[in-house]
Parts: C-alpha cells; structure tokens; sequence
C-alpha cells in the first residue's frame, strides 16, 4: 500500500510555502505543522513584510497551530521545515515541544546546530536533509536574484 500522506508529502507542503515566501522577495523558508495527517499550521517568512525579525516561518505555522489546537504545547505534532531553524526558532521549538522535527537544508551559518548540540526539548525527534537539494536550490537562487 502507497501512504499519501508521508514526510516527502509534508515537506512538499513546506517548500510550497517557501515558494510563496520567494514571490514575496522574502527569504524562501516555509514550514508546516501536521498532527494526523493534517497541517494545522503554515508559514513563510515575513520578515520585510512585517517589519518584524521575529517573523520566521517557523513562528508563524508554531503560532497558527498552537491557536488551531487551542494549547501551547504540540506534543501530538510534527514541524517540517525546509531550512534549519535559527537558534530562535529552536527556542520556540523547544517551549512548543513537538514530537518530531524534519528540515531539509542544513544553515551552516545560522543554524542552531552551530551551537554544537540539539537544543530541543529531549522528547523531540530531529530528522534532516530530506529534500535538502531542492530547498538550497531555492535558497541559492533567492540569493543570486539580489546580487
């Protein structure tokens, strides 16, 4: 039996978002927040939209499904991301506790890997690199379009 509804599908949804953020001459990095089979929260940066360096895709889908489920907590939950959250988005991430965590690119520059240890909470699965190429291959071609 074919699962529809497995990481590649969830990640695909990210990098949808992602793709909205590029539209919007914004960093393309988009997130999802699934809980059974079903995205309960979505985002992409907005950060020159808002004015706002808060403002990551990571916060907004946290934001929007923790609304969704009426709770602070996503312990039920799995956050894809297409690009490895900054050290606060993995603060928020750590307070939100999820059960699982997917990002497809590394950030070797702002990532909170650069720390030197998983920072999230220790219930949270960490998973990477799924679809990393593409998502770098966006992130790339963002960065190449200002220069």
């Amino acid at each position: 039996m074919i699962e529809v509804f497995n990481d590649e599908y969830w990640m695909r949804e990210a990098m949808k978002e992602a793709h909205r953020a590029f539209e919007a001459d914004e960093v393309p990095v988009g997130a999802v927040v699934v809980c059974n089979n079903r995205i309960i929260g979505k985002g992409h940066n907005l950060t020159e939209r808002l004015h706002d360096v808060t403002a990551h895709a990571e916060m907004q889908a946290i934001t929007a499904a923790a609304n969704h489920l009426g709770s602070k907590y996503l312990e039920e939950c799995t956050i894809y991301i297409t690009l490895e959250p900054c050290v606060m988005c993995a603060g928020a991430i750590f307070w939100a506790r999820p059960a699982k965590v997917i990002f497809a690119a590394s950030d070797s520059k702002r990532g909170f890997s650069q720390l030197g240890k998983n920072i999230l909470h220790p219930a949270t699965l960490l998973e990477q690199g799924l679809m990393a190429e593409e998502a770098s291959a966006l992130l790339k071609e963002f960065f190449q379009k200002l220069r």
